[in-house]
């Protein structure tokens, strides 16, 4: 599949996590996300954050909401402007709503870093080409970045400084910074000496769409239409 088509069908998919609000349309969601993201290289961070991410917030939305009539667990009293605490059915369904939605939406992201090629995506768009070519190269940057703070991190270890808990991650944070900048420099000036941005761009010919291409186009379009009127 082009990279176009795909990106189309995981718009299609982002759209409907966030125009439904069945739970089990969600759910099937993200677990086919969750499938597709673990069968790709470099996944462990977008499965982790997205699962922190929605545990977080299934479990502390029903803390902070106060709306529905079935009390399942009453709480203390809080000073204004917090009132009672507790948990609700309505807020607890609302909950996993809010949780499953922004899983799929932190796994369709994984999928877009991870398993579509930047390049001819960049090469098959007709407009936003360099709003696209920003994010693939942020996107580009982000494994540069991990191996930057696994060799820290040894280094700092070989030193007898182990690196541990927030205090001992913070520590990498100044010189992430500063190779990460010095590398958007370098990378600058190398877009400027090859002519970025000057005159017409030369491209290389496109292969033509083929069938699963145009499916997955139609799937897209399908996958809206399902999603706006099944709410």
């Amino acid at each position: 599949m082009s990279a176009l088509p795909a990106l189309l069908l995981l718009l299609a998919v982002a759209t409907v996590a966030l125009a439904t609000d069945s739970v089990v349309a969600l759910a099937a969601i993200t677990g086919i996300l969750t499938v597709l993201v673990a069968r790709l290289p470099g996944r462990r961070i977008y499965l982790w954050s997205a699962g922190f991410g929605g545990l977080t917030i299934f479990l502390f939305s029903p803390l902070v909401a106060h709306y529905g009539a079935d009390v399942l667990w009453r709480g203390p009293h809080l000073p204004t402007p917090f009132g009672w605490l507790d948990v609700t059915t309505e807020e607890i369904q609302t909950a996993a709503v809010l949780a499953l939605r922004l899983t799929a939406l932190a796994l369709a992201f994984g999928i877009f870093a991870l398993g579509i090629d930047h390049d001819r995506l960049v090469q098959g768009l007709r407009f936003a080409r360099r709003s696209m070519l920003a994010l693939a190269i942020a996107l580009r940057l982000l494994p540069t970045l991990q191996r930057d703070a696994a060799g820290l991190t040894e280094a700092l270890r070989g030193r007898g400084v182990e690196v541990a808990g927030v205090r001992g991650h913070a520590r990498l944070l100044a010189p992430l910074v500063a190779g990460s900048l010095e590398r958007s420099l370098s990378l600058a000036e190398a877009m400027e000496a090859r002519g970025f941005g000057r005159g017409r761009r030369t491209q290389a010919p496109r292969p033509a769409w083929g069938g699963r291409d145009w499916g997955a186009v139609a799937l897209a379009l399908l996958l809206v239409g399902v999603g706006v009127l099944w709410r």
